[in-house]
């Protein structure tokens, strides 16, 4: 049930990666939290406070409507709506992706954009890609139409949501330390080293960096700000690509 008084969070992809993270901070920072995934994690993996995961398929559009609505009636009006879902299907990739960023995120906004509180911070926040500007050869076309879109829908609905006073954003990170692939990434010292020589952070980033900056922009700190992409890599999209593969080939 909701914390009286507390905000509440709906986080679109809350169950494992950045969004697991996410619901952590907000959690943390006494939020009422509704995280929706494809399926519900098990029980030793849950993080703890006023979190109530939601299993929905966010593609049967006939009964999302339903769905939120039922989220909406347990723990009230939405003070802050984030989306970070992806495509994990082995169907076509064009409607499978999107179907799941493009389609969903509009269908949920949309039924959403006239439950937000009336009091307290308003707030939406896209998590995007940098395959929004760049290429990224090991994803698919349709995964870079749909980010593309992806940041032209967050202007907009900062336009069309502005009168209602709901903020929407984009934060885009690069490659990112996620609690499943930490492992991976640490035995892996060759490309560790490489991340830590070519960012200007001197390292990569980690799932819960990127949540904290979600949760900035969901915050009255963040108050006038609307519109805006926010890039979380690190400072690694800053090089040119000629200038990489100069050092890149100078150390080889």
């Amino acid at each position: 049930m909701r914390d009286p008084g507390s905000p509440h969070s709906l986080v679109i992809g809350g169950t494992r990666g950045i969004g697991r993270a996410l619901v952590k901070v907000f959690a943390a920072e006494g939020h009422t939290v509704s995280a929706v995934g494809r399926r519900c994690p098990p029980e030793s993996e849950r993080v703890v406070g006023h979190v109530r995961n939601w299993a929905l398929d966010l593609v049967d559009h006939g009964a999302l409507p339903g769905n939120l609505g039922a989220i909406i009636q347990e723990h009230g009006p939405v003070n802050n709506l984030v989306f970070l879902q992806r495509y994990r299907g082995t169907a076509d990739n064009w409607t499978g992706e999107l179907d799941t960023s493009l389609t969903a995120t509009r269908n949920v906004i949309e039924s959403v954009a006239d439950a937000f509180a009336s009091q307290g911070g308003k707030s939406i926040v896209v998590v995007g890609s940098l395959a929004s500007q760049l290429i990224a050869s090991e994803q698919p076309l349709s995964y870079h139409v749909a980010k593309a879109g992806l940041a032209q829908m967050v202007r907009y609905y900062a336009v069309k949501l502005g009168p209602k006073r709901i903020r929407v954003n984009c934060v885009t990170p690069g490659t990112v330390i996620k609690a499943e692939s930490q492992n991976t990434n640490q035995r892996n010292e060759r490309l560790t080293r490489w991340y830590e020589r070519l960012t200007p952070a001197g390292r990569m980033v980690t799932a819960e960096e990127v949540a904290r900056v979600i949760a900035f922009l969901c915050s009255e700190a963040a108050s006038v700000i609307t519109g805006q992409d926010l890039v979380v890599d690190g400072g690694l999209s800053l090089h040119l690509q000629a200038s990489l593969i100069g050092e890149l080939a100078a150390a080889n």
